[in-house]
């Protein structure tokens, strides 16, 4: 599974990336979880199984979305305390809940 996440930079998503895979290793899971900036959301929709775009890439939710749907691949904004309280374990399982969705 690649899980994307993305930031208006791609760098404050590094923290939340290293926890979400502190907790998929403690579950044996197999996912490749990668952080990116705005500008390389389309790179991202070649391979994605899901896009979690960080609160202040929010505005992108439109158009991601729109793209996205062609390709079959959920995308969703993280909300601001999990993502402010880098949750990992909880935007993991966002991500496995949209997965299993689509």
């Amino acid at each position: 599974m690649k899980i994307y996440l993305v930031c208006y930079a791609g760098m404050s998503t590094s923290l939340l990336l290293t926890r979400m895979e502190k907790v998929a290793k403690e579950q044996n899971l197999d996912v490749d979880i990668q952080a990116v900036a705005a500008t390389q959301i389309h790179e991202a929709l070649e391979d994605a199984d899901v896009i979690l775009l960080g609160p202040q890439a929010r505005y992108l939710l439109k158009d991601v979305q729109e793209i996205a749907s062609k390709k079959g691949v959920p995308v969703e904004v993280i909300d601001s305390v999990t993502y402010g309280t880098m949750n990992g374990a909880k935007v993991l399982d966002m991500a496995l809940n949209l997965i299993k969705k689509k």
